[in-house]
């Protein structure tokens, strides 16, 4: 019961610190970066820094198949999926695409279903649906998008969605270290060639260096240290289901910092995605997941 209970404060402090990605990296855009530069920094700094921990702890670098899927997760997933939200926000609003992004936690549900490798209660079923309303209301659509920018919203969700799942299976036996490590040194890679061919842009001020560190450090080192670890005690469903706590984080870090006002119709959604973590942990059984990760 306590490691169930340590993963679910780690995948909290995980989407937390997620959560602070934005603030970040509009700090950094606001400094001169664009998306390839700041991703590359952002993963190539966080892995280099992990690689280091990896190095102090004695820690096995993982091979074979094991290596090859988390150079995939990476190099593929992380990159896709972030290159495929950041086109999304060129077609509809940030609101949005943030909304349609969340709309992972019910996939991860229904994918997991129908591949019969989870059974959700009716509770858990609650609690999905709690997170997806929370999210709609914490998360302002503003105004009407393209239909290009809703479907990419969309297919962001999906590949997310399968990199939740594909994450449980392929980290569990590198260990959350090894795989905190590779995924975003091979993203790091892959946007690196990316920033190659459109030519560097990095920030120009040193607050706009600061905001750098804080997203590979905070945004990355932190959130995925604790998104591995949590994923491996309580699995992939848990795991999206209090990831939800990002937006939340979001919109108070927005509201402190960049002046942004938090609604009312927004505090109701927070509240909804937390009561949904209380539900969650409060009707959890207790047991592994099928399709976690080291099943």
């Amino acid at each position: 019961m306590q490691t169930r209970t340590a993963g679910f404060l780690l995948v909290a402090l995980s989407g937390a610190s997620f959560g602070a990605l934005g603030l970040f990296a509009r700090l950094a855009y606001a400094a001169g970066t664009d998306m390839p530069t700041l991703l590359f920094l952002r993963f190539s700094l966080a892995g280099l820094v992990l690689a280091a921990v990896m190095v102090a702890k004695g820690g096995t670098w993982p091979r074979g198949r094991v290596l090859g899927g988390l150079v995939l997760l990476g190099a593929v997933g992380y990159f896709t999926e972030g290159s495929v939200y950041f086109i999304a926000l060129q077609h509809a609003s940030a609101g949005l695409v943030a909304l349609l992004l969340y709309l992972f936690p019910a996939l991860v549900a229904v994918i997991q279903v129908a591949l019969g490798r989870e059974h959700l209660s009716r509770p858990r079923w609650l609690a999905v649906g709690l997170a997806l309303c929370g999210t709609a209301l914490t998360v302002d659509p503003g105004p009407d998008a393209k239909p290009l920018g809703i479907a990419l919203g969309v297919l962001s969700a999906v590949i997310y969605a399968l990199y939740v799942l594909s994450s449980a299976r392929v980290a569990g036996p590198a260990g959350p270290l090894a795989a905190s490590t590779v995924v975003p040194l091979s993203a790091g890679l892959a946007f690196g060639a990316l920033m190659l061919v459109k030519g560097p842009s990095f920030p120009q001020t040193l607050g706009g260096w600061g905001a750098v560190a804080g997203l590979a450090l905070l945004s990355t080192v932190v959130a995925m240290l604790t998104f591995f670890a949590g994923l491996k005690r309580i699995g992939p469903v848990n795991t999206s289901l209090l990831s939800t706590l990002e937006p939340v984080m979001a919109v108070v870090l927005g509201a402190i910092f960049l002046g942004e006002r938090l609604s009312l119709r927004q505090g109701l959604g927070g509240l909804l995605i937390l009561v949904a973590v209380v539900v969650l942990a409060r009707n959890d059984s207790g047991r592994p997941e099928a399709g976690a990760a080291g099943a």
